[in-house]
């Protein structure tokens, strides 16, 4: 497996030409990417999945020649999974990038976007808060499908498969677990589903004995979970444990051997909501499924594994940047962000089609719910059902 040390340096701002031997390959006039992402900390596990998959598209780039004959530096700078170092970063790389691609952690993203704001820099966040898009911003736009989506596409499997009555625990510390929690609220009742008991945790949290007991003495017919990182990993090991038997649905977040492996059997039998670009094997033949392979292969071939959720983010974000550049005709700022706001782009997390009003670009269609079987994703039925219809657009 390729680890690339360099990057994991604390406080050291690394500015590498990826696919690139000496520093005048890349001419005189490269397209400067800065990545900001949690290389270190509690979203580190995020974050490194997201660092591999930008570094490999940017290769293929560079091999490929470049976007028109210009080559990509990448400039990747660690914000620990603290807000306040997202903003030392952004301020450090600023002024030396024609684009950056965001952190993983909401909460990062959320403190560095006013900034964004004020240097009228495209900005593409792989985090999938939908505050930063809610109201639109106009040089703000999100990779992952936003917690929004991913909370309907939860509430359409849920009136598919008939349940009404739905308990939900979330980390209120967490901005994409509360934008996913928001979204329930919202939209459950148009789903027909009744949100109760409603349990809170923190990031911190590591018994949840209390959850259980309040899911237990409810009429719920399931329960779902917003979390990342280690609470999401407890909470299915004790809850494998508890005796409940209604299912338990994770989220995005969770679309990753990241979770798996430490979860271990626990994990088995889980319904777990991700990007078709996790299960695309289950896709038919087509343009969709061409798009995951091209990055299934390469990431695979280099690591030894799968490309996570994560790794569909980062690389989704070079390819519909390498887009827009291609579209605007070259790195000007203003001409990138409007190439971005009218782009359709097929990507492996889905086909994107942003415009003037929706930075976020991805349906419930491109969100399969999974269950979890030999330490595998597989779609559910319903899900296999669903992404026949778009597997080979």
């Amino acid at each position: 497996m390729r680890t690339p040390v360099p990057l994991f340096l604390a406080l050291i701002l690394v500015t590498a030409s990826a696919g690139c031997g000496d520093d005048t390959a890349d001419g005189d006039d490269p397209i400067r990417v800065a990545q900001i992402v949690s290389l270190t900390g509690n979203y580190s596990p995020l974050g490194s999945e997201n660092e591999k998959s930008v570094a490999l598209a940017v290769q293929q780039i560079n091999d490929a020649g470049g976007i028109g004959g210009r080559r990509i530096t990448l400039t990747v700078r660690d914000d620990k999974s603290q807000p306040d170092q997202a903003v030392l970063a952004f301020n450090e790389v600023k002024n030396d990038a024609d684009a950056i691609i965001g952190s993983p952690f909401s909460n990062s993203a959320l403190a560095t976007i006013p900034l964004v704001d004020r240097e009228r820099i495209p900005y593409l966040s792989l985090t999938p808060a939908d505050e930063q898009i809610q109201p639109v911003r106009p040089y703000v736009f999100v990779v992952p499908a936003t917690s929004g989506t991913y909370a309907e596409a939860a509430l359409q499997y849920f009136q598919a498969i008939g349940v009404t009555r739905l308990a939900v625990a979330h980390d209120t510390r967490s901005s994409y677990a509360a934008a996913g929690m928001k979204g329930l609220q919202a939209k459950a009742a148009g789903y027909g589903v009744s949100l109760a008991p409603v349990e809170e945790f923190q990031t911190t949290a590591t018994e949840f004995g209390a959850v259980f007991t309040h899911v237990r003495s409810s009429p719920a017919q399931a329960l779902m979970v917003w979390a990342t990182g280690a609470p999401a990993v407890a909470l299915t090991k004790q809850y494998a444990a508890s005796g409940l038997t209604i299912p338990l649905v994770l989220t995005g977040s969770q679309a990753s051997k990241l979770f798996l492996d430490p979860a271990g059997p626990a994990a088995e039998g889980v319904t777990i909501a991700s990007s078709i670009g996790v299960v695309g094997a289950a896709l038919p033949d087509g343009p969709q499924k061409a798009a995951i392979t091209e990055l299934s292969d390469a990431f695979t071939a280099a690591h030894g594994y799968p490309p996570p959720q994560f790794a569909q983010d980062g690389y989704s974000a070079v390819k519909l940047l390498q887009a827009a550049i291609e579209k605007a005709g070259g790195t000007d700022r203003e001409k990138v962000r409007d190439a971005l706001e009218g782009l359709t782009l097929t990507t492996p997390n889905g086909t994107y089609t942003y415009s003037a009003t929706d930075h976020g670009g991805l349906g419930t269609d491109y969100i399969s719910l999974n269950t979890v079987r030999d330490g595998t994703f597989v779609p559910t039925d319903y899900s296999k059902a669903k992404l026949a219809t778009v597997g080979g657009r």
